[in-house]
């Protein structure tokens, strides 16, 4: 038996994941998946009872009224009261769910164009044969909602991870980490007055849609299986010019900097760490190998028989202590100017990251007197400090080397900002801004 109850919504996110493919296609079997769910995992009227181990037709006995037909057809319409007799709105918009018809067609036909939406809300959900129902059964196993042993169904303990959304958390959006930006979403996310007046727009430089959308669904998929199983990468790099195979776990995925990641723990393409921020649209292959795979590396190995895989509160650990979404790149000190008159008008009172932190013309000195050995830098640095105005805003900060978010920011400050330490990037920014000007000259 379970442990844990279903007391999710059926939501487009939810709806999708059940479909395992076109939700167009197969709206109604989506949802009538989720009142599977509800009858097996619910709690008071919506539970069915059932022994552990079950059959089709154990549910479909305690399912039904009494009167409900058997045999292989389509039943007909007989008793109002039948579960066959209710439509697939009835299912939907009830004080159960607590769902808006209106807001929920709108969700999902801003995701999906159907334009017989209202003629399939009033088809009857469970009037189709008992070959549909048996099928229904071996998707909830495949999906990892039922294991089958010795011919019956058995519920497990443990429900599978999936998008969730309940009456508790309709309306939060939990994974916006920026906590502004959820309160926004929270307050205005609803019309006011009948007339939408909070619009959300990413910038999203990726346009193998397709083919980002395939990998999410994948990945879905081998999220709901216990264990999660490692994967094969084929990985476009960017940075290697060339296709590498990766051996990694796969954790989360984020959206950062106009594109979407995905965060694995193993093989980086480059061989030199075991975590890596893979961007989606550059995967060419994902295939799940098993534990037993003797090329899986060392490290996730030795995590997988700890039982200590890799787990997105390690990443969401890391994130605050340095500037950078390459979370497991080096973190160094860097040192900042500002402009005074930019600073006041763009920089001051914004939030950059937690230790982006405004700090006095002598503490700067001090950080240079500190922080570097070569004793020739140090004089240089000291030098180019001491004709700085001691009125300019310098700020000290914590940021991921390497990182190519960090390298973008920089260059959109670019003539204000001046980078003082740390002394190596200091001298590539230098470099990089003669090549530029380089450009401008005949």
């Amino acid at each position: 038996m379970s442990e844990q109850n279903f007391s999710d919504l059926p939501q487009v996110e939810l709806l999708q994941w059940l479909a395992r493919g076109s939700l167009k296609q197969n709206l109604l079997r989506a949802v009538r998946l989720w009142v599977w769910l509800r009858s097996l995992y619910g709690d008071g009227q919506d539970q069915v009872l059932l022994n552990d181990g079950f059959t089709l037709a154990d549910w479909k006995n305690t399912f039904f009224n009494s009167t409900h037909p058997k045999g292989e057809k389509i039943p007909q319409f007989h008793d109002p009261h039948c579960h066959c007799a209710k439509t697939t709105a009835e299912w939907l918009f009830d004080s159960h769910t607590g769902l808006n018809q209106e807001e929920w067609q709108h969700s999902l036909l801003s995701h999906i164009h159907i334009t017989n939406l209202d003629e399939i809300l009033q088809k009857r959900l469970f009037g189709i044969t008992r070959r549909s129902l048996q099928a229904d059964l071996q998707i909830l196993e495949e999906l990892g909602w039922l294991e089958n042993r010795e011919q019956k169904y058995h519920r497990v303990k443990h429900l599978p991870s999936r998008p969730i959304t309940t009456k508790h958390n309709y309306n939060e959006l939990y994974f916006l980490n920026q906590v502004d930006l959820e309160e926004i979403a929270e307050n205005l996310s609803q019309k006011i007055a009948g007339v939408q007046r909070f619009f959300f727009k990413l910038d999203y430089v990726v346009t193998a849609i397709d083919k980002v959308e395939n990998w999410q669904y994948e990945l879905r998929k081998l999220w709901s299986q216990t264990p999660v199983p490692p994967i094969k990468l084929i990985y476009n790099s960017a940075r290697l010019v060339e296709s590498v195979e990766c051996l990694v776990y796969p954790v989360c995925i984020y959206y950062v900097q106009r594109a979407v990641y995905l965060c694995a723990f193993g093989e980086s393409p480059d061989r030199k760490t075991d975590w890596y921020n893979f961007r989606l649209d550059r995967i060419e292959d994902i295939t799940p190998i098993a534990w037993t795979n003797p090329a899986i590396p060392k490290a996730l190995q030795q995590r997988y028989q700890k039982r200590n895989l890799p787990n997105p509160e390690e990443i969401e650990v890391q994130m605050p202590k340095a500037l950078g979404f390459d979370f497991y790149l080096e973190s160094r000190l860097m040192l900042l100017r500002f402009d005074r008159e930019y600073h006041d008008r763009y920089i001051q009172d914004t939030f950059r990251h937690e230790t982006f932190n405004l700090i006095s013309y002598q503490k700067a000195k001090s950080l240079i007197e500190n922080s570097v050995i070569n004793p020739e830098q140090k004089a240089e640095l000291l030098k180019i400090l001491a004709n700085r105005s001691p009125k300019d805003a310098y700020y000290s900060l914590q940021y991921r080397h390497g990182d190519n978010n960090v390298t973008m920011r920089l260059r959109a400050w670019r003539p204000k900002v001046e980078i003082l330490l740390p002394y190596d990037l200091r001298q590539k920014i230098a470099a990089d801004i003669t090549k530029e000007i380089g450009l401008y000259h005949i």
